[in-house]
């Protein structure tokens, strides 16, 4: 098969955003049938949950699979060693920002039923500390996913 006919590049995809952003529905309706998805919600009381996903993430970029990191990924420092494996595998690495207002992610948090809702002061917790991602950080680029807005049309929000 020529390089012209190959699939999508291989690629990790870093999800960000608060939790009940929607992050993993926009996964499983974007991503679901290309992407591998990663997230420490898999291992609920697994023990050094971090370590465990960077080691599954490098298995999966070294045996070719592309791979969504679903995750709140809050902070560059959080986002880093995950880019960090994409440099490493040599393969491309995106952030998508599901950038949700808060009162959207409180109110469908409470909508949520049993280890699926997250205590509020997690996820005030999260947005207090949170850093949208940039290239800066070493994406090749940030997708920003807008909640629906009135506004603007086709408004993504900042």
């Amino acid at each position: 098969m020529s390089h012209a006919e190959a699939g999508p590049a291989q690629e990790l995809v870093v999800m960000v955003g608060l939790q009940g952003s929607g992050k993993s529905t926009w996964v499983r309706e974007h991503l679901g049938g290309s992407h591998v998805v990663v997230s420490k919600d898999h291992w609920p009381n697994a023990r050094r949950r971090e370590a465990r996903q960077q080691r599954v993430v490098a298995e999966l970029l070294a045996q070719g699979s592309s791979v969504v990191v679903d995750n709140t990924d809050a902070t560059p420092e959080d986002r880093a060693p995950l880019v960090a494996a994409a440099r490493a595998a040599g393969v491309g690495v995106r952030a998508v920002w599901l950038d949700t207002p808060v009162d959207t992610c409180v109110a469908r948090n409470e909508a949520r039923e049993g280890r699926a809702r997250v205590p509020l002061a997690g996820l005030y917790g999260t947005a207090a500390r949170f850093g949208p991602p940039t290239t800066d950080e070493g994406f090749d680029r940030v997708d920003v996913v807008g909640a629906a807005r009135t506004d603007a049309p086709g408004a993504t929000g900042r």
